[in-house]
């Protein structure tokens, strides 16, 4: 494509010319697809979940079709990519990206993993040789890395736009790579990626909070594949769709202001990535409720003898997860700072059942939220934004009503973060073999967990293969 725009062509290059030989950033991303399979698979233990996935027209198969993991579905790559991004995203527990944009990277996978299956199948259906996890892998760097770059410097929020648009722009640049298609093709489909503009974060926040959160991503790395399709089969793409006088994106969403890029486009982001190891909660939290359950044994007396419970946070947590009034699902729950605390503080742990009514109804929780006062730390602020840190810090300490302070537990880095990662991985381990067995036979459980560790088997695997191993239900 001539004349197009200078970051769709940077893009477009990056996807079709660069692999990885990083060691770190292909073990990272073996990691975040196991770590998304795995909280897609906890996922289906739950019925609002469940009832969004499936063909859209009920009883339709596609025999052809990819295998959505841990269901009997086979579906188009449009319908399963989303069926498999709600699954990985529903309960807040898969990967991280925190910057002036936040995001999730692991929302891409939805569509990448999907459209590698269908791929495979057809591909062996005429006798050909099927993908291989290795270039699954390669997709996940690229993606992350799509989304995580874009992140750094351009703040969609700001303007109230919701970060799923950066799903839909990186999964639609590796999935028409992964289709096959050139340079221009590539370009193509990005273009129409951004063509389709932005969705309100509106379904995030109170009064609204609601589950469109939890599908949201998956309807992005749907549609890219939908777009990825449509290009291969020579659908135009719009050179100047962000530079554009008047219609283009930059001046009708962003004002005027210019798209930038902080580093060029590598394997920075997978490195780096956020994991969520033990808590399905906004990341902002995470190190409010570690320090949160480090402070349950201080709670042996009534909530009643509580003055207070101080917590120190950064800004960005103050305009996600600062909450107070009703919270009417689990949805409102999740993205909720204080909820979070009381649960951790009262009952010393934190997990997705915690989200649901019959936890909500303990009137515990509620009487200690009102308690909760969350002040900006100006220090953990900066330090959230320095390249060098990129800490997510917070402070939680306890005010009795004698006057007597609980300690003043502070914990700048989540255990998910990299500067924690060798304490991170066994439980990560230990996460991801909870999440299988939730759906799996142990005999495929166990299959899983040692592929997860062991990197060449892994990548040389056929995707349909390995997808199959999702397919053995749990006795």
């Amino acid at each position: 494509m001539s004349n197009v725009d200078p970051l769709i062509a940077d893009i477009a290059h990056y996807v079709l010319d660069f692999d990885t030989e990083s060691s770190l950033a292909r073990d990272t991303a073996r990691y975040c697809i196991m770590d998304a399979l795995g909280c897609a698979m906890l996922a289906l233990e739950f019925p609002e979940c469940t009832k969004l996935l499936g063909p859209i027209v009920p009883g339709a198969i596609t025999e052809t079709g990819a295998r959505v993991p841990g269901t009997e579905y086979k579906l188009d790559p449009v319908q399963a990519a989303f069926n498999l991004g709600a699954m990985i995203r529903w309960l807040d527990f898969n990967d991280t990206w925190l910057a002036a944009e936040w995001g999730h990277p692991s929302d891409n996978l939805g569509g990448i993993l999907s459209v590698a299956d269908f791929l495979s199948r057809v591909k062996l259906q005429r006798g050909e040789s099927p993908l291989l996890m290795a270039d699954v892998v390669q997709a996940t760097i690229k993606a992350y890395e799509i989304q995580g770059v874009l992140a750094l410097e351009n703040s969609f929020n700001q303007y109230g736009f919701d970060h799923v648009l950066l799903v839909r722009v990186a999964s639609a640049a590796v999935i028409t790579q992964m289709m096959g298609g050139d340079l221009e093709q590539i370009a193509n489909g990005l273009t129409n990626a951004w063509a389709d503009g932005v969705g309100l974060r509106v379904y995030r926040h109170a009064p609204n909070t609601g589950p469109r959160k939890s599908w949201a991503a998956a309807d992005a790395t749907s549609r890219a594949v939908r777009l990825s399709l449509m290009v291969m089969q020579s659908e135009p793409g719009y050179a100047s769709v962000l530079t554009t006088s008047n219609w283009g994106f930059q001046d009708v969403f962003l004002n005027g202001r210019s798209i930038t890029l902080a580093r060029p486009f590598s394997n920075y982001v997978i490195k780096n990535i956020l994991f969520k190891i033990l808590y399905p909660a906004e990341f902002h939290g995470q190190t409010a409720v570690e320090a949160a359950i480090k402070l349950h044994q201080s709670i042996i007396h009534p909530i009643e003898w509580i003055a207070r419970v101080v917590i120190q946070t950064q800004e960005s947590a103050m305009k996600i997860i600062d909450k107070c009034g009703p919270l009417k699902n689990p949805a409102d729950r999740d993205h909720c700072i204080q909820y979070m605390v009381a649960v951790a503080l009262i009952l010393g742990e934190l997990n997705a059942e915690h989200y649901q009514s019959t936890i909500a109804e303990d009137p515990r929780i509620d009487v200690l939220r009102e308690k909760i006062e969350l002040v900006e730390n100006k220090r953990y602020s900066r330090d959230y934004s320095d390249p060098n840190k990129r800490s997510i810090a917070n402070a939680v300490q306890i005010v009795f009503k004698d006057g007597s302070k609980s300690e003043n537990v502070e914990i700048e880095f989540p255990l998910g973060h990299r500067r924690r990662r060798q304490e991170a991985l066994p439980r990560l381990i230990d996460k991801l073999e909870s999440n299988l067995s939730k759906r799996l036979s142990s005999d495929a459980c166990n299959r899983l967990v040692k592929l997860t560790q062991d990197p060449m088997e892994f990548e040389a695997m056929p995707v349909d293969k390995f997808i199959d191993l999702f397919s053995t239900k749990q006795a």
